[in-house]
């Protein structure tokens, strides 16, 4: 299925001040499967090394770091030359050997003609002790669930996703509720590559359902074999409560949802953990949409988001019924299916900067406020077809943005002030 971080790395490979690149990202989004069909498709050989596996090469760094000893070694263990040109050499789960993230910093000072990308969960990378980080001698890419537009491609709409993307909104009028069926079916199935794959092979929502429980029972397995022993019941304390948390009217998190009497100080390293790992999303409140956003920060009061809206959906049990009631599934959990798909969906687009606003007595919400090309946008979800929103209101004509977008299960309109964009197009509104 294709990736649209494919072209962000080819783009790394033709740079000529390359850096070693770290690839980023929770557990099962398809990180290997993306190097090595990029290995193959832009490179004549490559070579790929899972240090999980390669027990012998867990300590290949622990002597020097040397790259022509290190390099030399590869070889050797492969039989297969290394020639700087047209070979990818795939450090996989590079935390589990010993001073591999250092080594990245050798590679780019003294031998950056190699190509070396490394990947890894964040699970691992987050808590191993004592390394030293290579600070600006590697570069990153980050890999999430597939998107929306991903998951269309994979479906074989490419026409109807290029037509978004282009943004020919009067040409898709008569595929509207094509399109908002496809969506439904995303935020029932989700993005992550697996479950995709099963659906587009089988069309079984059950089948694709079995593998997100799967998945969400590896995550939990995750927790008791990388975090910190005293961490693991406030991790599986943390992620068994982010529906609960979304489901409620202001989805600000709330300590006490998690137990009775919680506090900020007994979660926070267990929050930042999950954030780390790529497994939530994280928004902050902003206290004033001024430039830049993230000055503006409130620190103490954020939401949390799971990193795939079918992980959500699976996680309470949501069924194929609520999938085929027309926009129940917009709507259902206070509208949480909805805000999970647009917060996914933003973060697409690599914003400078996303977070939420509401004012000081927090009566009113404006969903996101979004930093990007210099321009602050809030966005507001509406996950029926009443569009009316007095907090929008409020803050549009408080702070009169650059830009407002509102997004919906209706079809796209410009009114001239306020820009309604159909839910399945709300990443082609930011992205560039």
């Amino acid at each position: 299925m294709e990736r649209f971080a494919m072209k962000q790395l080819v783009q790394w490979k033709m740079r000529k001040d390359r850096k070693p690149l770290i690839l980023r990202g929770a557990r099962q989004t398809g990180k290997t499967w993306l190097l090595k069909e990029f290995g193959r498709t832009a490179f004549t050989e490559t070579v790929y090394i899972n240090f999980e596996n390669e027990r012998r090469l867990q300590d290949i760094f622990s002597e020097n770091y040397d790259v022509r000893r290190i390099i030399t070694t590869i070889e050797l263990n492969y039989g297969k030359k290394i020639n700087p040109e047209n070979t990818l050499v795939i450090f996989d789960e590079i935390q589990a050997a010993k001073g591999g993230l250092t080594s990245l910093k050798y590679f780019y000072e003294d031998a950056p003609q190699y190509a070396i990308v490394a990947a890894g969960s964040l699970l691992g990378i987050a808590l191993h002790a004592g390394l030293s980080f290579p600070v600006g001698k590697v570069s990153f890419l980050d890999l999430a669930p597939l998107s929306f537009f991903e998951f269309l491609r994979a479906a074989q709409k490419d026409m109807l996703c290029d037509a978004i993307r282009d943004g020919q909104w009067h040409l898709l009028v008569p595929f509207h509720e094509e399109l908002l069926n496809l969506l439904r079916t995303y935020l029932f199935v989700g993005g992550m590559p697996e479950v995709v794959k099963k659906w587009v092979e089988t069309n079984d929502f059950f089948e694709a359902r079995e593998i997100q429980r799967e998945i969400l029972r590896s995550y939990a397995a995750d927790f008791s074999k990388h975090a910190p022993r005293e961490q693991i019941p406030r991790l599986n304390m943390v992620w068994d409560s982010l529906p609960a948390q979304l489901s409620k009217e202001n989805k600000k998190f709330v300590y006490g949802i998690i137990r009775e009497g919680a506090r900020a100080k007994d979660f926070e390293i267990a929050i930042e953990w999950l954030c780390d790992c790529g497994l939530v999303l994280k928004s902050h409140r902003i206290k004033e949409p001024r430039m830049p956003l993230k000055s503006y920060q409130d620190t103490h009061v954020f939401k949390l988001f799971m990193l795939d809206v079918g992980l959500l959906g699976a996680s309470v049990g949501l069924d194929t019924k609520t999938l085929i009631d027309g926009n129940r599934i917009f709507t259902e959990f206070k509208g949480a299916m909805a805000e999970q798909f647009v917060m996914q969906e933003l973060c697409t687009v690599a914003p400078d900067y996303l977070g939420y606003w509401t004012n000081e007595r927090s009566t009113s919400e404006v969903d996101f406020v979004l930093q990007k090309d210099g321009l602050i946008i809030p966005i507001e979800v509406k996950s029926g077809e009443n569009l009316r929103s007095r907090s929008f209101t409020l803050f549009c004509e408080n702070f009169k943005p650059d830009r407002a977008v509102k997004t919906s299960a209706l079809p796209f309109c410009d009114n001239g002030k306020i820009l309604n964009i159909p839910l399945y197009g709300i990443a082609k509104c930011f992205a560039t």
